[in-house]
């Protein structure tokens, strides 16, 4: 290799914008992961006898069960509909945030 370059043709400019940019998407996708952590989902089942409301961090904040979902003779009915609802407010959320990082990194996947 002759002096003065570099590795794979890349001119030392163009190494430091890649940094740059890389620094740049990188801050952004901390700044978008605090808002998503911040953001919460809400969801129902049972025609609203169950609601649910959990944050971007997938902790369950707030859980509402109406009287009339309570029968001490189907207990496993509540069982169904409380999970039902808790899952689909995590899908929720997990949907928003692959979406969110997708539009941050164009689809790079795990290299971010």
């Amino acid at each position: 290799m002759s002096k003065g370059r570099s590795f794979g043709g890349m001119g030392g400019g163009n190494m430091q914008q890649l940094m740059r940019q890389a620094q740049k998407m990188q801050e952004q996708v901390q700044k978008t992961q605090e808002e998503l952590d911040a953001r919460e989902y809400e969801a129902q089942s049972g025609g609203g006898m169950v609601a649910c409301k959990v944050n971007g961090l997938r902790e369950l904040v707030s859980l509402t069960i109406k009287p009339e979902a309570v029968d001490p003779e189907d207990v496993e009915m509540l069982e169904d509909l409380v999970m039902a609802a808790v899952n689909e407010a995590l899908r929720q959320g997990e949907v928003t945030r692959e979406q969110a990082m997708a539009a941050i990194t164009g689809g790079m996947g795990g290299l971010m």
